[in-house]
């Protein structure tokens, strides 16, 4: 692989997969406007261990609360003055991972082989379903619909709640938002920001709360990709590190951009870039 083909597919990862903008609507316009072939399994796991460790890193005293919380779950450590608060985040966003895996694995058994057929057309054991026209009309719709939603939630959305307030509802509710995601054009940060918005969660904690949430989900779509790896036998290790750090600064930029622009601007900007976007590949798509 090029460096200018590792470039792109790290650059777009890191940015889209953290602004609420859905990454899959990028993506597909890749093949479609330049010649490369597909990346392959063992760079998709290297851009997803990029985002993860960005996520670590940026919110590394976050992820140290809950790493508390899980030892004090099993035992350790449950004399530390915080020990309760943090074991009660530790299980909220275990909480909020269940949707997502379980839709997932759902998806995976081929659950909804039959409706995606029925009602959008697609055969999901095409070989390129990238392709797909009417897989494009399902990104195109999602971008739009989920947008306009997320500039509701913002809209009415009260800026009460932190990441501290957290309750098992709350991590349930954004949990099943995040489930939501695996539908391409939803956007995994968006759905789950716009569900915290719902819930009165300011704008700065909203997107808090989705980085921390995606660790999990980020890491689980990892692990699922590395059966592929081994099955298509590739060495290209070089070009995963490359990728992998690219991804990492790209993630890592565009985290502390947005948590830096939502304390003084609201959600609108990207509401407005999901609905062009969208309309964008209903025309030319």
């Amino acid at each position: 692989m090029t460096f200018l083909q590792l470039f792109i597919i790290a650059v777009v990862q890191g940015i889209t997969e953290f602004l609420p903008i859905s990454s899959s609507g990028h993506l597909i316009l890749i093949p479609f406007l330049t010649d490369f072939s597909d990346q392959g399994p063992l760079i998709d796991v290297a851009v997803h261990v990029g985002s993860l460790l960005a996520i670590i890193v940026y919110f590394f005293k976050d992820v140290l609360v809950l790493a508390r919380g899980g030892f004090a779950s099993i035992g350790v450590g449950t004399d530390a003055p915080n020990a309760p608060a943090e074991r009660r985040l530790f299980w909220w966003i275990v909480l909020g991972t269940i949707p997502a895996v379980l839709f997932g694995l759902a998806i995976k058994l081929g659950a909804f082989d039959s409706l995606a057929e029925t009602w959008f057309g697609i055969t999901v054991v095409e070989d390129d379903l990238m392709s797909s026209i009417r897989f494009t009309d399902l990104i195109a719709f999602n971008l739009i619909v989920y947008g306009l939603l997320l500039g509701l939630a913002d809209w009415v959305g009260k800026e009460v709640k932190s990441f501290e307030d957290m309750t098992w509802r709350d991590g349930l509710i954004v949990g099943i938002a995040q489930a939501l995601a695996i539908i391409p054009g939803t956007s995994r940060s968006g759905v789950t920001m716009t569900a915290a918005r719902f819930l009165g969660y300011k704008r700065v904690e909203a997107a808090r709360f989705s980085f921390l949430l995606s660790i999990p989900a980020v890491a689980g779509a990892g692990v699922l990709i590395v059966p592929e790896i081994f099955e298509a036998g590739s060495v290209l290790a070089f070009d995963a590190l490359i990728a992998g750090v690219l991804t990492f600064i790209a993630a890592f930029a565009t985290m502390a951009f947005l948590m830096n622009f939502l304390k003084r601007a609201s959600m609108m900007v990207f509401v407005l870039y999901r609905v062009v976007m969208g309309c964008a590949l209903f025309y030319f798509f």
